[in-house]
């Protein structure tokens, strides 16, 4: 894969980790992050033995959200040059949103502004005890962007995500895991090996039956029940076909344990 200069990923035994990687900035999001992000994550969708990715940032922080000193730096912006900077955020969300395979990301530190939303964009969440999120935003006099709009309304209901964006206020890990916004809380040393072995236990899934759920899953809040069960027949009839159906059949019907097991902590 090609190398990057914001990022770095690593692919071992069909995990992907890709690690935000401007530990002097605190993993700020810039434009050549983002670029680089939405080049990663299409290496990755077009890699077949890629089965999981775990997204991490390397030094203090997960992410301290976009890069002031570009927006300091560029002056009042022209509409068009604003249109630009959303375009390129636009197909950082549509990228991350778009991947079809799980995506565990590991947090430690801030992760605020577009950091938060990128953690709203993984399937799921791990913090370490000192992770910070905040939709910082509104401190600086701008809205949520790179999806959090669409996501943080659907993760911890309407009336919470109004409080985080407009009071721009941190919450700690504890508070993000009562929330819904995480799925586990770990100590910073056992937060990588933890996301390293959910995503060693997804590559024993059925591929096949995970790409199928998380799409099922992400279309069901803006459906309904009847089209949702029109989904499900026809996704389950795509299910049934594989051999992994199959080989899990013949383990239940010999008293095998199944290939897929959660690994619990």
């Amino acid at each position: 894969m090609a190398p990057f200069e914001t990022l770095d990923l690593r692919c071992d035994g069909g995990v992907a980790l890709l690690t935000l990687n401007r530990p002097r900035s605190l993993n700020a999001l810039n434009a050549r992050m983002a670029d680089e992000l939405c080049a990663a994550v299409a290496q990755l969708q077009a890699d077949a033995d890629v089965r999981v990715l775990v997204l991490r940032g390397e030094g203090r922080a997960f992410c301290a959200g976009g890069d002031l000193r570009d927006t300091a730096a560029a002056g009042p912006r022209s509409a068009e040059a604003t249109a630009q900077v959303m375009e390129r955020y636009r197909r950082l969300t549509l990228a991350l949103h778009g991947f079809d395979r799980p995506i565990v990301a590991a947090a430690h530190g801030a992760a605020y502004g577009a950091g938060f939303s990128l953690l709203l964009l993984a399937d799921i969440v791990l913090l370490a005890e000192d992770a910070r999120l905040c939709m910082a935003f509104q401190r600086i006099g701008l809205l949520p962007d790179c999806g959090a709009l669409f996501t943080l309304p659907r993760a911890v209901g309407l009336q919470r995500a109004k409080a985080l964006v407009f009071s721009g206020r941190e919450i700690g890990a504890q508070e993000a895991l009562e929330m819904g916004l995480a799925l586990e809380v770990l100590p910073a040393d056992a937060l990588v090996p933890r996301a390293t072995e959910l995503a060693r236990a997804f590559c024993e899934a059925s591929g096949t039956a995970l790409r199928l759920a998380k799409r099922a899953l992400d279309a069901s809040l803006q459906s309904d029940l009847q089209a949702m069960l029109s989904l499900e027949a026809a996704m389950q009839g795509v299910a049934l076909s594989s051999d992994y159906v199959r080989d899990g059949a013949m383990r239940f019907s010999r008293g095998e344990p199944a290939r897929f097991r959660w690994p619990r902590r």
